[in-house]
């Protein structure tokens, strides 16, 4: 794996660990903040999109951090979970906090399983921290690994948007991400989009289920 990006070296070292002592949430204390910023739970929105699909169905989140959003699957049914994270040491942290989901050491540039492994991949504010540079090859490897569905949840921008990230640049992103992945791979079929705004600015961010057709081209 080539851990040669910017972004990586940053994540994979001290400033993700920082991250992780200032969101370590849990369930409830994730759902609060959904509902605080945008007065509905994730766990409602994830039912919302996923709701109704098998619950045996094998899952896996690209930059899963401790696996509170696998931990959030798994309490809604889903039984087959994996993660991968760029941080080792937020690898084993999530191993303590979770049980019977598979979370590893990987790059979203180079995800460590084979083609069509996972009925369905998602992120969650993990799109919005890599560089538009690396972005096509981020979604190629989240394309690759899927047999049937793309999940994602983040910010959302009209266009490219670089914002500054706790007073470091290149680190955050916002745009279209549903629509990128429509752009690189013509077999995909936008099943559901909704975007949310947060009640307490203008900031907007998307929720999108992708659906692979295999009677249209890539």
């Amino acid at each position: 794996m080539n851990k040669n990006t910017f972004q990586e070296k940053i994540w994979s070292d001290k400033f993700g660990k920082e991250y992780v002592a200032r969101n370590m949430l849990n369930i409830t204390s994730e759902n609060e903040l959904y509902k605080k910023n945008y007065g509905i739970t994730r766990m409602k929105m994830d039912e919302e999109f996923i709701g109704k699909l098998n619950r045996s169905m094998k899952i896996l989140e690209v930059g899963s951090n401790i696996g509170i959003q696998l931990v959030l699957l798994q309490k809604m049914g889903f039984e087959n979970l994996y993660g991968i994270e760029i941080n080792k040491d937020i690898v084993e942290l999530a191993k303590l906090k979770t049980k019977n989901i598979n979370i590893i050491y990987g790059s979203a540039l180079d995800i460590p399983f084979k083609d069509n492994y996972f009925d369905l991949v998602f992120t969650s504010g993990v799109l919005i921290h890599i560089s538009p540079l690396h972005i096509q090859k981020v979604m190629k490897e989240i394309y690759r690994c899927s047999k049937k569905y793309i999940f994602g949840f983040e910010y959302y921008a009209d266009k490219y948007t670089n914002i500054e990230y706790r007073g470091r640049k290149n680190m955050l992103w916002k745009t279209n991400f549903a629509k990128l992945y429509l752009n690189y791979f013509k077999d995909l079929v936008l099943q559901k989009e909704k975007r949310y705004k947060h009640l307490n600015s203008e900031n907007i961010d998307t929720m999108f289920l992708l659906k692979k057709n295999s009677g249209k081209k890539k």
